[in-house]
């Protein structure tokens, strides 16, 4: 697996993380096998960050309850959000965040959507400085917010970004990544498939035998290796509840990866379909 700095820290972080939105949001004991197996494919292939919300329904919960009786706990990065208005809410928030996750502390904590962002990273501040989390960053998942979050970056003193970046959707190469690169801001990154529409695109075709000689031989590798190649991400957070779909994500994170010749390509041959 390859790794990335987080550039407030010089910690190394793998570049595939799992995302948890509607995957992990399950209610019966049948759904929840199938999850133990996507977390042991995804922590076996080098899988650390794990991301989730409040506003995931069960998936803090489930995310909680997986980890918690597994002798790798602690070798996993628990990264979730504060999803509401008002200090004293958002600290209850958290505080059930916490306890359904089953964290006396958490990697990561986010504002999600830059909901009351600013009353919010009061309290992160705070938490971090008490110890209660590592790191602090701010969320948004469309082509529209990129502007004020790098605004919010420019202004405050951040450790994470979360936004979306895909091969479809290329809006962030234009200034945030670029943005939170100089600003020494570690990105992860949402709706890496297009919540599984970068599929719909290719379906029916194989993947292009130059793109196998590069080592992608897969879509996923494909999709996810671009991504990867900007050198400005941190970590990608692919959500699925199918063990072979965790196995060939976290595949995506090895390996050689495209060039700026290579990348360029790739976007050419998807236009072309």
């Amino acid at each position: 697996m390859l790794y990335r700095t987080i550039p407030s820290s010089g910690e190394q972080l793998p570049v595939i993380g799992l995302g948890t939105w509607q995957t992990f949001d399950v209610y019966n004991s049948s759904s929840i096998p199938p999850l133990h197996e996507v977390v042991d494919a995804f922590y076996k292939g080098g899988g650390s960050l794990i991301d989730s919300s409040p506003m995931y329904g069960r998936a803090e919960q489930v995310v909680g309850d997986i980890t918690a009786d597994r002798q790798e706990t602690n070798d996993f990065f628990y990264a979730t959000k504060v999803w509401t208005t008002g200090k004293q809410e958002g600290i209850r928030q958290m505080e059930r965040s916490m306890q359904r996750m089953q964290r006396k502390n958490m990697d990561l904590m986010q504002v999600h959507n830059l909901t009351d962002w600013k009353t919010q990273l009061s309290t992160l501040r705070q938490w971090k400085e008490a110890g209660k989390i590592r790191y602090i960053g701010i969320t948004h998942y469309t082509d529209a917010s990129h502007e004020e979050l790098e605004r919010v970056l420019r202004t405050e003193k951040l450790d994470f970004v979360q936004f979306n970046y895909s091969i479809f959707s290329r809006h962030a190469e234009q200034r945030l990544l670029s943005a939170a690169a100089e600003l020494g801001v570690a990105t992860i990154i949402n709706r890496p498939l297009g919540e599984g529409t970068a599929f719909q695109k290719v379906k029916g075709k194989i993947v292009p035998a130059w793109a196998m000689e590069m080592g992608m031989d897969s879509w996923a590798a494909f999709f996810l290796k671009y991504i990867i190649s900007h050198e400005a991400v941190t970590c990608i957070i692919p959500a699925t509840s199918n063990k072979a779909h965790a196995l060939d994500n976290v595949g995506a994170g090895n390996g050689p990866l495209p060039n700026e010749a290579a990348r360029k390509r790739m976007v050419e041959y998807l236009d072309q379909l």
